[in-house]
């Protein structure tokens, strides 16, 4: 919030990292101040333009799977903490700094849930590093679409992996997320759309998450300041999100579903 407040004072357009604000009340605060001063206003929420995630949103947006019925993201690796050795004292970690990144990719996908159901563990060697690292949130929609994200950071010996699959009643979209297998260097997502009775196809994926999705966010806040529009990740749509990821805390803490729109 203090930067911001230097930075609108300045009177320039902002790229804000997530999560915006680790207090919703603060970040709405963040969201009003730009908006007061007339600036565009965005959130590095890149996952979105990673090539597995763009490419999914445009065969869904052309409705190639049909009607969403299901959707996964799944991650399961063995995630090096002692590069962010400030992480270990957070005491929210999982949802908040890196699952935000699929809550907001479904999100893109999907648009907004009705109801959030979230349950967060620890692994129990985790050490120094004091809050959840393991979780499992459930999206549920309007339509009857479900979407999981479900996230271990401590799979120590067993083989990682890091994949997306989303249903429809017309057809079904499976991939991997590339950066998540070699971490941190990478490799590019696969993907793979399937129709039953059809040859699976196979679509070429050369970007990665890192560095290649940043590109989306930053030429998106660009073309807005060009054009006088308003950016992709603006931070009032972001909001939203934070509202899931909100609602996924609040859901762990009482042991119930949450509605995003009762958040702030």
């Amino acid at each position: 919030l203090e930067i911001v407040e230097k930075v609108v004072a300045a009177g320039k357009h902002m790229l804000c990292q997530k999560p915006l604000a680790l207090d919703f009340n603060e970040a709405v605060k963040i969201v009003e101040l730009a908006e007061k001063a007339g600036l565009k206003q965005a959130v590095n929420q890149q996952m979105r333009w990673d090539a597995g995630i763009a490419a999914s949103r445009d065969l869904i947006s052309r409705g190639f799977i049909g009607t969403p019925a299901a959707a996964q993201i799944l991650v399961s690796m063995e995630t090096p903490w002692h590069m962010w050795p400030w992480l270990a004292a957070a005491p929210r970690l999982e949802i908040v700094y890196h699952s935000i990144h699929y809550i907001d990719a479904m999100r893109s996908l999907f648009g907004e849930p009705e109801w959030v159901t979230s349950r967060h563990a620890r692994y129990a060697e985790q050490g120094d590093v004091q809050a959840e690292t393991k979780t499992i949130t459930i999206l549920d929609y309007a339509s009857g679409l479900q979407a999981m994200v479900a996230v271990n950071h401590y799979n120590i010996h067993g083989k990682a992996y890091a994949t997306f699959a989303f249903n429809g009643t017309e057809g079904a979209i499976e991939g991997t997320i590339g950066f998540m297998y070699n971490y941190p260097d990478g490799r590019p997502d696969t993907m793979v759309y399937r129709q039953k009775f059809e040859e699976p196809a196979q679509i070429q994926m050369d970007e990665l998450w890192i560095p290649d999705a940043f590109l989306g966010p930053m030429a998106c806040l660009m073309e807005a300041i060009e054009k006088d529009e308003t950016p992709c990740t603006n931070t009032r749509d972001n909001l939203n999100t934070l509202r899931i990821v909100e609602a996924a805390y609040l859901s762990a803490q009482e042991n119930r579903s949450v509605r995003p729109q009762d958040i702030g």
